[in-house]
């Protein structure tokens, strides 16, 4: 079953209402609210690598008010063990039996805050459950429900002390962005309203995480051509060929793409992906997929110069792949 354009519309327009509202509390970054929302329904994880200060932990708490969602706030640092993030098992001396306990994980929105500081046995805790929404521990199988989103960062300034995610890990994220600092105008808005030190307590729910696991569902259903799913296998491909890269995007990354595309479209009130789409969400979805070579870095080659050049080389398709 194919999304109708009439289910496109009511989801644009919900769409719509949740970046509203989550931008009461959050202020002048509507496009990374988007993208965010975006990860959230398309059922992916986000990693943020920004200074201190910017309004990740506002972001997180406000995106779990806005659905109805419950909200934690994990701190890595390098003493943090893995049954801190997953949960542990207690034996009950009353009950005569082991009782699982558990952790932050278990939550709508997980904010891993300076994810990279953890060691990397606990950084590993977070593979099974941002890829299967689920965790075992003691050989018992723990579902962390729907919605579910890892909101992870990174700070870009201080290196000292912190365990480089490895890229097994980075691939596992959807997207990786930053909200940087606002513009001079919601600087002033928020330093008016600075006494509220927590905006988002604030803030009316707009939709049930029942509706938002409905949305996920509703998304996958969007139409995507043949011409359109060759055309993000081809730029795929050009990022491996590429001489400056030495693993370019994986196949999890081209399918993480096509999700996400499918919630781009119906965002903008279409059931149907356009090349566009894939355009613009090439940057967020595969900048951080690749693994570069040391000389090209050296030469100050990045992933987005390779990536810029792979989408303006590689053709858009102009018409639909015809029907076999």
């Amino acid at each position: 079953m194919t999304m109708t354009p009439e289910q496109a519309t009511w989801f644009a327009g919900t769409f719509d209402r949740l970046v509203q509202n989550v931008g009461i509390a959050v202020l002048g970054k509507t496009e990374v609210i988007r993208l965010t929302l975006m990860a959230l329904i398309a059922e992916g994880h986000i990693l943020l690598e920004d200074a201190p200060g910017t309004g990740k932990t506002s972001l997180a708490k406000a995106i779990a008010a806005t659905v109805q969602g419950t909200h934690q706030r994990i701190q890595f640092t390098p003493d943090l063990l893995p049954s801190d993030v997953t949960g542990v098992t207690i034996y009950d001396q009353n009950t005569h039996k082991f009782d699982f306990h558990r952790g932050p994980i278990f939550a709508s929105i997980v904010l891993a805050d300076e994810i990279n500081r953890a060691s990397p046995k606990t950084q590993s805790a977070l593979l099974e459950v941002m890829e299967e929404s689920r965790v075992t521990v003691d050989g018992v199988v723990h579902e962390v429900g729907r919605p579910f989103l890892v909101i992870a960062t990174q700070n870009p300034i201080e290196q000292a002390g912190t365990y480089r995610l490895p890229e097994a890990q980075l691939d596992r994220f959807l997207i990786k962005t930053s909200i940087g600092y606002p513009d001079l105008a919601s600087v002033e808005q928020i330093l008016a309203g600075s006494a509220n030190r927590n905006p988002s307590a604030s803030l009316s729910p707009v939709i049930t995480t029942a509706a938002v696991a409905d949305m996920a569902d509703l998304a996958s259903t969007v139409h995507i051509d043949g011409a359109v799913l060759c055309y993000t296998a081809q730029l795929a491909e050009e990022t491996r060929l590429a001489p400056e890269t030495r693993v370019g995007v994986s196949v999890r990354g081209t399918m993480a793409l096509v999700r996400a595309a499918k919630v781009w479209a119906a965002a903008q009130g279409r059931h149907f992906v356009l090349p566009d789409d894939i355009k613009d969400l090439v940057a967020p979805v595969w900048t951080h997929r690749f693994v570069m070579d040391p000389e090209a870095e050296f030469s100050g080659i990045t992933a987005s110069t390779v990536l810029a050049r792979v989408v303006a080389d590689v053709a858009a398709p102009q018409s639909r792949q015809p029907a076999a």
